[in-house]
């Protein structure tokens, strides 16, 4: 039997070689798109996946609370680690990571920044790292031990074992390799290439044992039979007992959780994070499917007059409904294994180009179990799905009205279900397409908002070494050079701004009010080098230490503090030590690019700087200026590597999902309108084909080629009007909630809307006039040869 569907199926695929052609490209374009978003949506489900005890592996997150706004951190002190590990029951081990730092790790003559971080050695056994080389038992056992992954071994040792040589880190201290372990995959949190004992670091500056500074992440393993609740009952106050009015709150925060559920409003959970874009990905591969599996079921009923006989002649040999029912679905799911065969080289064709969107390294391997039950699975299902309607559709033909070619009654309403699909299919589409227009419409419309300062042709390094030392030297070579408009030094990149406190105090501040004011550690040159503007009073003094009590404020913070927000204000910080506000500068954007100006404060500290900024001259060529800043820092800095950033690349990433989402919205968008046509140029063949005598009988009476055009595509255009009709309130709903996730958020116009619309008419009557005019061209003659 299973044979014989095989042949029947082979035999109307070379029948109708046009219609299977568009049957088994739809069906394999849509399975490829289908699959391409589930790898990537199968990625991001299997985050951190590779940690055997991920399920008993938290972080600790606080509340904090601030103006009466709660406000989540994942930052904890430095002696939060050791204390609760002793001191809460449930807790098997605990550890500390610090951020990680980019270090020049050096060997001879070759110098590499790698990222890595200190922690403490009990991190190893809770990660349960894989070592290649070494043991995590004793990998921390001296004070500058270091281990390092593969990749970084490879670079300076190559196939040799590293085991005991030294790296000498930040051309300061040598640190000796006591361990090398496998790289970790990309789909995971930890992202270090080295690590070091965190005792190199925690008792460098004194409030780094401070309960109140939060520097750190604090990693917990809980016991297996230990019970969260109860854990969290009494961490919620722990800092509380170890540092008076301290009032942050901490929790434990899952691994499985800190990929895809790591947004909160006012210390809560609110359901967002990136679970939002593997929902939205999913829902896209869901429509791109339904659209393909709709093509064929449109097709298939098309064509199934032509089948009318065989079935009434199978019904007469004896053949009962059941069994043609099994055999058109089988024939369906014959052809849709074809197209899953068809899909996979589509997908191997298109998968480094989607990597190469997406910035992931997914893979396909047909021969892994996983991979073969989705093929084997996502070909079933779609074949199923595909052919049910069609197969009850055939199998329920009358076998004497079809054998005296009495018109089948049903075929009424096989035709409006054919109709019903087409407006599915078009109001998808439509869809995607307004989403996409939409999203390109808010990203750019918070790309192109006023940032306040100039982020065009500036760059960013590292201070490394005796760099902010020696910065005044540093600075006027590189204006000597003359590719230099200006350079400057700061705790943090413009963009990202990581120092906050609520320590501040001015007259007539209210009592009840501890606002979260952001600070910044600068030099004097911070201001004129970013493009900024001062609204009040003067910029800090080329001498720091003649601003030692001065600072200067931004807009937001000026107008918190109402009356004393001026310039010679008075700013009481910590004990009672006072500032002075000597200048105002225009809010600009860093942090959060979809909200206004947040509260910033300015000090004049040069020596507390890590980075440091550089304003490359207009109509310069950048390579060549790049080329004398390097020699400049290089000559200046020696033993260091020169690796900049763009400040312009870092503000693109900050979009970097949003951008991801429209872009493959727009390409799914394209495809699933090329797939809906697949199966309108079928639909409109099939209809100029069943229509070839009315069409010569017209011509015949006198009828032009452009009014039978217009006969033969209005029906069409009237399904694509209707599919509008319905997708226009779908739309504007579906994006109006997006867009509530934003404070900085455009606005929906209806030209949009209309573009949308117009589009999908323009390439629906495309489709359809081809077919059109070619049935209004043939000779009537033919068409009417055998009346």
């Amino acid at each position: 039997m299973i044979k014989n569907y095989f042949k029947t199926t082979l035999r109307s695929l070379l029948k109708n070689r046009g219609y299977s052609f568009l049957n088994i490209t739809g069906l394999a374009i849509g399975i490829a798109c289908a699959s391409l978003i589930f790898l990537w949506v199968q990625d991001e489900l299997t985050y951190n996946s590779n940690f055997k005890k991920k399920d008993n592996l938290y972080t600790i997150y606080e509340n904090q609370t601030y103006s009466g706004k709660v406000s989540t951190f994942h930052a904890t002190p430095g002696p939060m680690a050791e204390a609760i590990k002793s001191e809460i029951p449930g807790i098997k081990n605990a550890a500390i990571l610090s951020n990680y730092d980019q270090m020049v790790f050096a060997l001879g003559d070759k110098a590499i920044n790698e990222k890595g971080a200190y922690g403490d050695p009990e991190i190893f056994p809770m990660l349960d790292l894989p070592f290649v080389f070494g043991n995590a038992s004793n990998a921390f056992h001296e004070l500058h031990a270091v281990v390092i992954n593969e990749t970084m071994a490879k670079k300076f040792f190559g196939d040799a074992s590293p085991m005991g040589k030294s790296l000498k880190m930040n051309n300061e201290q040598d640190f000796t390799v006591t361990g090398v372990f496998k790289d970790l995959p990309k789909n995971s949190t930890f992202q270090f290439h080295w690590l070091a004992p965190l005792k190199n670091i925690d008792h460098k500056q004194p409030w780094m044992q401070v309960w109140g500074a939060n520097w750190a992440r604090t990693y917990v393993e809980l016991e297996p039979s230990a019970d969260v609740n109860a854990v969290n009952k009494k961490l919620r106050h722990y800092i509380t007992t170890k540092a008076a009015n301290n009032t942050t709150e901490c929790f434990l925060f899952t691994m499985n959780d800190w990929n895809l559920h790591d947004s909160f409003t006012d210390g809560k959970r609110d359901g967002g994070g990136r679970i939002t874009y593997v929902r939205l990905f999913a829902i896209i591969a869901f429509i791109i499917l339904t659209i393909a599996c709709i093509n064929f079921m449109n097709l298939s009923t098309a064509r199934s007059e032509q089948r009318a006989k065989e079935v009434g002649v199978r019904k007469v040999m004896g053949a009962g409904k059941s069994k043609l029912i099994v055999q058109f679905i089988g024939e369906a799911v014959i052809m849709s294994f074809i197209a899953v065969l068809v899909a996979i080289c589509f997908i191997y064709l298109a998968l480094p180009s989607f990597n190469n969107l997406v910035q992931k390294e997914l893979a396909v391997n047909i021969f892994e179990p996983a991979h073969i039950i989705y093929l084997i699975a996502i070909g079933l299902i779609t074949g199923l799905l595909a052919g049910s309607y069609p197969a009850f559709y055939l199998s329920s033909f009358n076998p004497i009205a079809v054998l005296k070619n009495i018109k089948i009654k049903s075929s009424t309403s096989s035709g409006l279900i054919r109709q019903g699909l087409v407006v599915m299919q078009f109001s998808a589409s439509i869809i995607l397409i307004i989403g996409t227009v939409v999203i390109y419409q808010q990203i750019q419309h918070v790309k192109n908002r006023q940032l306040g300062y100039n982020k065009n042709n500036l760059i960013y390094i590292n201070t490394q070494g005796k760099m902010a030392d020696n910065f005044t030297s540093v600075y006027n070579d590189l204006k000597k050079s003359g590719v230099v408009e200006d350079a400057a030094l700061s705790s943090d990149p413009v963009l990202q701004i990581g120092s906050n406190s609520d320590n501040y105090k001015w007259d007539g501040k209210d009592p009840s009010k501890n606002p979260l004011i952001s600070w910044e550690n600068v030099s004097a040159q911070f201001i004129p080098t970013m493009g900024m503007k001062l609204v009040a009073g003067k910029n800090f003094n080329a001498n720091a230490s003649s601003d030692s009590n001065n600072v200067i404020i931004n807009e937001a913070f000026a107008k918190q503090m109402g009356k004393e927000g001026r310039v010679g204000g008075i700013i009481r910080e910590g004990d009672n030590k006072q500032r002075i506000i000597t200048g105002i500068v225009k809010d600009y954007l860093y942090n959060d690019m979809y909200t206004s100006g947040a509260p910033l404060m300015l000090y004049n500290h040069p020596e507390g700087t890590y980075i440091l900024s550089i304003r490359v001259k207009q109509n310069v060529n950048m390579q060549d200026a790049l080329a004398k800043i390097g020699s400049i820092v290089k000559a200046d800095n020696p033993g260091y590597p020169f690796e900049y950033q763009f400040i312009d690349d870092d503000f693109n990433q900050l979009f970097k999902t949003e951008t991801l989402t429209g872009t493959l919205a727009g390409v799914f968008a394209g495809l699933a309108i090329f797939i809906s046509c697949l199966g309108l140029f079928g639909l409109a063949a099939y209809t100029a084909e069943r229509r070839i005598k009315e069409i010569g009988i017209r011509k015949v009476l006198g009828a032009s080629i452009a009014g039978l055009t217009s006969l033969l595509s209005k029906d069409f255009l009237q399904l694509v009007g209707i599919s509008c009709l319905i997708a226009f309130p779908v739309a504007w709903w579906a994006l109006n909630n997006w867009l509530q996730s934003y404070q900085y958020r455009v606005s929906i116009h209806w030209w949009v809307f209309a573009t949308a619309g117009v589009m999908a008419i323009i390439i629906a009557l495309a489709t359809v006039s081809f077919q059109a005019i070619k049935a209004a061209l043939m000779n009537p003659v033919k068409s009417l040869r055998s009346e």
